[in-house]
Protein backbone atom coordinates (compact mmCIF):
# COMPACT_ATOMS: atom_id res chain seq x y z
CA UNK A 1 0.00 0.00 0.00
CA UNK A 2 1.58 3.31 -0.91
CA UNK A 3 -0.59 5.35 1.24
CA UNK A 4 -1.18 5.87 4.61
CA UNK A 5 -4.14 7.30 6.83
CA UNK A 6 -2.91 7.07 9.35
CA UNK A 7 -2.90 10.97 11.15
CA UNK A 8 0.02 12.54 12.76
CA UNK A 9 0.52 12.83 16.52
CA UNK A 10 1.97 15.01 19.05
CA UNK A 11 3.97 12.54 19.86
CA UNK A 12 5.59 11.47 16.10
CA UNK A 13 8.45 13.34 15.69
CA UNK A 14 9.29 15.31 11.71
CA UNK A 15 11.98 15.93 9.57
CA UNK A 16 12.15 17.70 6.19
CA UNK A 17 13.19 14.84 4.12
CA UNK A 18 13.60 17.06 1.10
CA UNK A 19 12.57 20.46 0.36
CA UNK A 20 11.50 22.23 -3.00
CA UNK A 21 11.03 25.58 -4.64
CA UNK A 22 7.68 27.11 -3.82
CA UNK A 23 7.19 25.99 -0.43
CA UNK A 24 6.78 22.08 -1.57
CA UNK A 25 8.79 19.44 0.56
CA UNK A 26 8.22 16.12 2.27
CA UNK A 27 8.33 15.60 5.86
CA UNK A 28 9.01 12.57 7.27
CA UNK A 29 7.04 11.56 10.29
CA UNK A 30 8.82 8.58 12.68
CA UNK A 31 6.13 7.23 15.43
CA UNK A 32 7.45 6.22 18.62
CA UNK A 33 6.63 2.59 17.50
CA UNK A 34 8.65 2.74 15.15
CA UNK A 35 8.65 2.89 11.08
CA UNK A 36 8.84 6.00 9.18
CA UNK A 37 5.79 7.87 7.37
CA UNK A 38 6.64 10.58 4.50
CA UNK A 39 4.12 13.72 3.74
CA UNK A 40 3.39 15.43 0.52
CA UNK A 41 2.88 18.95 1.46
CA UNK A 42 2.25 21.87 -0.69
CA UNK A 43 0.37 25.82 -0.49
CA UNK A 44 -3.42 24.97 -1.03
CA UNK A 45 -3.05 21.18 -1.00
CA UNK A 46 -4.25 18.66 1.39
CA UNK A 47 -1.34 17.04 2.40
CA UNK A 48 -0.63 13.41 1.65
CA UNK A 49 0.76 10.63 3.53
CA UNK A 50 3.34 7.67 2.05
CA UNK A 51 4.69 4.90 3.09
CA UNK A 52 7.65 5.41 0.95
CA UNK A 53 10.06 8.02 0.59
CA UNK A 54 9.80 7.15 -3.49
CA UNK A 55 6.63 7.70 -3.90
CA UNK A 56 6.42 10.56 -2.14
CA UNK A 57 8.80 11.87 -4.02
CA UNK A 58 7.17 10.94 -7.71
CA UNK A 59 3.93 12.60 -6.49
CA UNK A 60 6.08 15.31 -5.42
CA UNK A 61 6.94 15.05 -9.55
CA UNK A 62 3.55 14.53 -10.40
CA UNK A 63 2.74 17.80 -8.42
CA UNK A 64 5.55 20.32 -10.43
CA UNK A 65 4.92 18.31 -13.82
CA UNK A 66 1.09 19.66 -13.78
CA UNK A 67 1.93 22.67 -12.32
CA UNK A 68 0.50 21.89 -8.90
CA UNK A 69 -3.32 20.41 -8.59
CA UNK A 70 -5.30 20.11 -5.77
CA UNK A 71 -6.61 16.83 -4.89
CA UNK A 72 -9.41 17.39 -1.91
CA UNK A 73 -12.22 15.42 -3.43
CA UNK A 74 -10.90 13.22 -5.46
CA UNK A 75 -12.58 10.11 -4.13
CA UNK A 76 -15.63 11.93 -4.96
CA UNK A 77 -14.55 12.83 -8.48
CA UNK A 78 -12.00 10.52 -9.80
CA UNK A 79 -8.16 11.82 -10.89
CA UNK A 80 -7.77 15.78 -10.37
CA UNK A 81 -8.38 17.03 -13.83
CA UNK A 82 -5.04 18.27 -14.29
CA UNK A 83 -3.43 15.67 -13.89
CA UNK A 84 -5.86 13.73 -16.85
CA UNK A 85 -4.87 16.40 -19.21
CA UNK A 86 -1.39 16.10 -18.44
CA UNK A 87 -1.14 12.74 -20.72
CA UNK A 88 -0.37 9.37 -20.62
CA UNK A 89 2.72 9.49 -19.17
CA UNK A 90 1.78 11.86 -16.39
CA UNK A 91 -1.37 9.80 -15.64
CA UNK A 92 0.85 6.56 -15.60
CA UNK A 93 3.09 8.36 -12.68
CA UNK A 94 0.37 9.09 -10.45
CA UNK A 95 -1.48 5.94 -10.87
CA UNK A 96 1.81 4.77 -9.66
CA UNK A 97 1.31 6.52 -6.48
CA UNK A 98 -1.74 5.12 -5.67
CA UNK A 99 -2.66 2.91 -2.86
CA UNK A 100 -3.03 -0.81 -4.37
CA UNK A 101 -1.36 -0.10 -7.97
CA UNK A 102 2.06 -0.98 -9.33
CA UNK A 103 3.82 -1.06 -12.14
CA UNK A 104 2.52 -4.35 -13.25
CA UNK A 105 -1.15 -2.92 -12.89
CA UNK A 106 -0.25 0.21 -15.04
CA UNK A 107 1.25 -2.18 -17.76
CA UNK A 108 -1.30 -3.78 -18.04
CA UNK A 109 -3.99 -1.08 -17.85
CA UNK A 110 -2.58 0.63 -20.76
CA UNK A 111 -1.34 -2.76 -22.46
CA UNK A 112 2.44 -1.90 -22.60
CA UNK A 113 5.70 -3.61 -20.91
CA UNK A 114 6.69 -2.84 -17.32
CA UNK A 115 9.89 -0.97 -19.39
CA UNK A 116 8.05 1.76 -20.82
CA UNK A 117 6.10 2.46 -17.03
CA UNK A 118 9.36 3.33 -16.06
CA UNK A 119 10.63 4.88 -18.99
CA UNK A 120 6.84 7.45 -18.45
CA UNK A 121 7.85 7.77 -14.90
CA UNK A 122 11.14 9.06 -16.04
CA UNK A 123 9.90 11.69 -18.08
CA UNK A 124 7.65 12.84 -15.55
CA UNK A 125 10.48 13.29 -12.89
CA UNK A 126 12.47 15.07 -15.72
CA UNK A 127 9.88 17.65 -16.45
CA UNK A 128 9.51 18.35 -13.18
CA UNK A 129 13.11 19.05 -12.22
CA UNK A 130 13.18 21.28 -15.22
CA UNK A 131 10.41 23.00 -13.84
CA UNK A 132 11.99 23.52 -10.34
CA UNK A 133 15.06 24.66 -11.87
CA UNK A 134 13.07 27.43 -13.98
CA UNK A 135 11.24 28.38 -10.65
CA UNK A 136 14.77 28.43 -8.74
CA UNK A 137 16.54 30.59 -11.63
CA UNK A 138 13.15 32.77 -11.31
CA UNK A 139 13.90 33.18 -7.70
CA UNK A 140 11.01 32.10 -6.70
CA UNK A 141 11.93 30.11 -3.74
Amino acid sequence: MSRSDQPTTAEDEESILREYVLDVRIVEERPPDGGSRYRFEAPHHEGITFDEPELAELYADVYFDVNGFQEAGTGDRGVPPEIIQAGQDTLAAYFLTQPGIDENWVASFYGIKNTKVERYASWVRTRAEEVREGASERGME
